[in-house]
């Protein structure tokens, strides 16, 4: 049974990771990182410790939801001990430095980074780059609902949805993406992606991707009604990632997408 280590335990997801692999076949807690209290009740042989290096040498595979000055430390340790340990990664908000860490760690270690480790939202990716190809006069806007506790934005989904959205248009996002509109701004300009963010309440997740024309629209939608639809795709997916070759995986890779 694979030994697995989780960093951000005391995270809405992570502390769920505790629960799920507690009644999982194939994976146990094996190390739990904490940077702070934990209150959940471990198998009695799993490892709390503090130190990142006793975490990457207590597990078989590590996954993550934490935040990304932890997630900096993790890669930070698996470049500079040269570890193999596989690394499931689902936190969002990296920094290019921190994105350039992700690519150095994954020539050492097998490493599955995705900003939402749900099965429906990587079919949606895929609905998404064809709908954006096929209706490519279509106007491109996307909007995202989280909780009032979230604190990046855009969320990482949308922002993925969008890179599908400005791949499948050979756009480049940074170039027409619109984050905000306010005040006499003009009209709207014909590759602009705009990727809006509403916070409120404890709404899990929900994502529209909607496609405008006149005379018609077309809109895809994802709603998460539990967190444990993320945490039981990232077990899947450190399952898979154990038997795969240092490399940088996608969510994609693991589906056979």
């Amino acid at each position: 049974m694979l030994k697995v280590g989780i960093l951000g335990s005391t995270g809405r997801v992570g502390s769920l990771l505790i629960d799920d692999l507690e009644n999982n076949e194939f994976a146990c807690v094996g190390a739990v990182h904490v940077f702070d209290e934990l209150t959940k009740t471990l198998p009695k042989d799993a490892i709390v410790t503090n130190d990142m290096k006793t975490m990457i040498d207590s597990s078989d595979v590590i996954i993550d939801f934490s935040a990304p000055v932890a997630t900096e430390e993790l890669l930070t340790t698996i470049i500079k001990e040269n570890s193999a340990t596989p690394l499931v990664i689902a936190t969002t908000g990296f920094s290019e430095h921190q994105k350039n860490l992700l690519i150095e760690a994954s020539k050492v270690a097998p490493i599955l980074y995705a900003t939402n480790m749900s099965l429906g939202v990587a079919v949606l990716n895929k609905l998404v780059h064809l709908a954006s190809k096929a209706l490519a006069d279509f106007d491109c806007e996307i909007v995202e609902q989280h909780h009032r506790h979230k604190v990046d934005s855009p969320s990482g989904t949308a922002l993925t949805l969008a890179e599908h959205a400005a791949d499948a248009r050979d756009l480049d996002l940074d170039k027409v993406r619109v984050s905000g509109r306010d005040g006499i701004i003009g009209a709207r300009t014909k590759d602009e992606i705009a990727v809006m963010s509403l916070r409120g309440g404890d709404i899990v997740g929900r994502h529209t991707a909607g496609f405008y024309n006149d005379g018609e629209f077309i809109e895809l939608n994802h709603t998460a009604t539990s967190r444990n639809t993320f945490s039981k795709g990232a077990i899947k997916a450190a399952v898979w990632l154990v038997n795969q070759k240092p490399d940088l995986y996608s969510i994609n890779d693991c589906l056979g997408l």
